[in-house]
């Protein structure tokens, strides 16, 4: 089982405060065999698997790696849904934590960098230079 968290800052009326949640909200990644999918949604809580051209979702060793690379930086990160990525140039970094990840730039923000998990149809977004990004 995978359930990767992320540190954010909540607020409640008296107070602010980080706290630990899950990167992808609603989302437990299990590693089992397809054919087994139907025993994980026996489990009481989860209601569905993730499908992508009719068959259960998976996530790709190289999407699991780059999940670890980003919260391993240390550097704030926000998740966001696959459909609401504007696919702009494709991208590798130059330097730094994340050095040699590739991705997409959103063309509203180019200060965004972009990791796109095609397999679950999201994607990871984090604040970095332009000057780090070499278009491919």
């Amino acid at each position: 089982m995978f359930l990767p968290m992320h540190k954010v800052l909540r607020q409640w009326s008296d107070r602010k405060k980080k706290v630990e949640a899950p990167l992808f909200n609603s989302y437990i990644f299990v590693f089992i065999p397809e054919h087994r999918t139907t025993e994980v949604l026996q489990i009481p809580g989860i209601a569905w698997s993730v499908r992508h051209n009719g068959k259960p979702a998976f996530l790709h060793e190289r999407e699991y790696k780059a999940i670890l690379r980003f919260l391993e930086t240390g550097l704030t990160i926000e998740v966001v849904a696959g459909a609401d990525v504007e696919e702009g140039d494709p991208v590798q970094v130059l330097d730094g934590p994340l050095k040699g990840a590739i991705g997409y730039v959103a063309r509203k923000q180019s200060d965004r960098f972009m990791v796109l998990l095609e397999g679950i149809g999201q994607a990871i977004r984090v604040e970095i230079m332009p000057e780090l990004l070499k278009k491919l």
